[in-house]
């Protein structure tokens, strides 16, 4: 299993075990938001009260490995097997090859 860095920008709702929103920003510089429970990004125990921009990581699948016509080294990745997708619906996402690891973030 791989593991997408994002950025959890605030906490939304308390109903266990807590929902945060992220923010993942692709290859092409597009802003996705996904919201979803607080452990499914990281291990801290998280709340209104807790200080953010805060990092964590979703899991995902690596789908395909390629460089552009700039030659940066991009990944495109899919979180649909781990029920995780934007708020735009989206579960595929090609980003720089830096966003994605094998441990995560937690």
């Amino acid at each position: 299993m791989q593991f997408v860095s994002v950025q959890i920008v605030r906490f939304v709702d308390p109903d266990f075990p807590g929902w945060v929103k992220c923010e993942l920003v692709d290859a092409d510089g597009r802003l996705h938001i996904i919201k979803d429970k607080v452990p499914i990004f990281t291990a801290e125990l998280l709340d209104d009260e807790s200080k953010y921009p805060a990092t964590g990581s979703m899991p995902c699948e690596v789908v395909e490995r390629f460089r552009d016509a700039r030659g940066r080294e991009l990944v495109r990745v899919s979180t649909e097997e781990a029920g995780i997708e934007s708020v735009e619906r989206t579960s595929q996402f090609t980003l720089t090859a830096d966003l994605v690891t094998t441990d995560p973030i937690k």
